[in-house]
C-alpha cells in the first residue's frame, strides 16, 4: 500500500491535470512524468495512467450528454476507426523495455511542448464539416499513438478535426472526449493483463482528474488556459530533460 503522502501527490496532480485536460489539454503530460519521477516504472505508469483516463472521459462524456451536445453515433463511427490502432499501441507499449520507454516518452515530452507552442487555428462554429478519405486512417494511427502512450493525443485529435474535418471547437470537444473513452477501455484492458497497471495510484489519480474536471468545468475557458499552458511548458520540459538524463 503506498504512503499517504503518495496518494495525496497523485491526486493534487490529478485535479490539475482535469482541469488542464478540460481548460487546454495535454494533463497526460503532467501525469505519466509525476508518477515516473515518484518511482514507478515508466511502462507501468502508462498503464496506470489509463485509470485517470477513462474515469475522466466517463465523468466528460455523461455531463455532454446532459447537456445533449452528445452525437454518440457519429463519435463511435469515429471511435471504431481508433480501437483496432489503440489495441496494437498498447500491446507494444507492454513488450516495450522501460529503458527505451522511457526515453521515447522524454523525447515525446519536448515534442508536445513543441506543438504547444505553435498557435493552432480556429474555426467558425457555423462552419460544415468536411468529409476526407484520410479520416479513417488517421484516426487508426491516432488510436495507435493513443494506446501506446496516449500523451497529448487531443492536441492531435483537436488537429485533425479542426484542420482535416472543419469541425468547430464544440464539436471537437464532444467527439475526442467521447473517441478517447472509447479506445481507452480495451487499451486499459490490454495493460492490466500485462500487470502494468497499479490501481490503487490509478484510482488516487482518477479520484484527483474527476474532481479538477468538474471544478475547470465552471471556470471560464479564457481566463485560466494562457497561464495555465505557460505553466505547463515549462513544467513539462523541466521534466523531460529529467527523465533524459541532461537535468
Amino acid at each position: 500500500m503506498p504512503e499517504l503522502h503518495v496518494l495525496l501527490i497523485l491526486f493534487g496532480v490529478g485535479a490539475a491535470a482535469g482541469m488542464i485536460n478540460v481548460m487546454a489539454g495535454g494533463g497526460s503530460t503532467l501525469t505519466l512524468p509525476v508518477l515516473v519521477l515518484l518511482g514507478v516504472d515508466a511502462g507501468v505508469a502508462n498503464g496506470t495512467n489509463r485509470v485517470a483516463i477513462v474515469v475522466q472521459n466517463i465523468s466528460a462524456t455523461l455531463a455532454f450528454k446532459a447537456e445533449k451536445k452528445t452525437r454518440l453515433r457519429k463519435s463511435i463511427s469515429y471511435g471504431l476507426w481508433a480501437i483496432p490502432g489503440a489495441l496494437v499501441g498498447a500491446f507494444m507499449a507492454t513488450r516495450i523495455e522501460d529503458a527505451w520507454f522511457e526515453r521515447i516518452l522524454g523525447v515525446l515530452l519536448i515534442v508536445v511542448v513543441l506543438t504547444m507552442i505553435i498557435p493552432r487555428s480556429s474555426t467558425d462554429s457555423e462552419s460544415t464539416v468536411r468529409k476526407s478519405p484520410w479520416s479513417g486512417p488517421i484516426l487508426l494511427l491516432l488510436g495507435f499513438y493513443g494506446g501506446f502512450i496516449h500523451m497529448g493525443i487531443g492536441f492531435l485529435f483537436m488537429a485533425v478535426f479542426f484542420h482535416l474535418l472543419n469541425m468547430d471547437l464544440v464539436s471537437t470537444t464532444v467527439h475526442k472526449v467521447v473517441i478517447i473513452l472509447l479506445y481507452s477501455i480495451p487499451a486499459l484492458l490490454v495493460f492490466a493483463i500485462a500487470g502494468d497497471v497499479d490501481w490503487v495510484l490509478g484510482f488516487s489519480l482518477a479520484a484527483g482528474n474527476a474532481t479538477g474536471a468538474f471544478a475547470a468545468a465552471k471556470i471560464a475557458v479564457r481566463r485560466g488556459e494562457k497561464a495555465i499552458r505557460v505553466v505547463l511548458i515549462v513544467a513539462v520540459l523541466i521534466m523531460a530533460l529529467r527523465i533524459l538524463g541532461i537535468l
